[in-house]
């Protein structure tokens, strides 16, 4: 039985690895050419591009998210403490970049909503 759900775990957290990966090569690729796009356009403003980089931050947090699950997955079945320390690392590695990246997400929402809210409250002709 153990060796069942050894193989189940392997193959699961090998799966959300690969999920993982694809939001991350997908979200890369989507920042990349709105990225030059941006940087193309002479429409363009300070506000599109802060967005694109938004966005592409919310990419990475997804797929250091799936990351941490799929090491969590992986150690399931019978960890050693090797295996643990491992991931506990990984994990603590995560969690403060998926922290910086949200903070800095916060920060950029915030600045992006800032013209928005200074254009709304002035008094209207």
């Amino acid at each position: 039985m153990e060796s069942i759900l050894s193989q189940v775990a392997h193959y699961s957290g090998t799966l959300i690895e690969a999920m993982a990966l694809v939001i991350i090569v997908v979200g890369s690729i989507e920042a990349f050419f709105a990225g030059i796009h941006a940087m193309m356009s002479k429409q363009t403003n300070e506000h599109d591009k802060r967005a694109v980089w938004l966005r592409y931050g919310r990419w990475l947090v997804a797929g250091l998210t799936f990351q941490l699950a799929a090491d969590l997955v992986h150690t399931s079945i019978a960890p050693t403490w090797d295996e643990v320390g491992r991931l506990g690392a990984i994990a603590v590695i995560r969690t403060f970049l998926s922290y910086f990246l949200e903070r800095d997400m916060d920060e950029m929402r915030l600045r992006m909503q800032a013209p928005e809210r200074k254009h709304s409250s002035e008094p209207q002709p």
